[in-house]
């Protein structure tokens, strides 16, 4: 779930991924943000430069990672 203070954030995109680690970059080359490494602790997280939403897929990387 998201935060308190994301919640009032709509997502720009939503993404599912397979995997609790994931980087974004804002896409569009050099018009994107700086690369962030971002760990989904529940279901879901959030991009704090562009606002898109990444989402686990059920079922996916029930393990404790690297």
């Amino acid at each position: 779930m998201l935060d308190g203070a994301a919640s009032a954030i709509t997502p720009t995109e939503i993404i599912h991924v397979e995997s609790r680690t994931v980087a974004c970059d804002g896409g569009d080359g050099a018009l994107g943000h700086p690369r962030v490494f971002l760990r989904i602790a529940d279901e879901q997280v959030m991009c704090p430069y562009c606002s898109r939403l990444y989402v686990l897929n059920p079922g996916a990387d029930h393990a404790s990672g690297h």
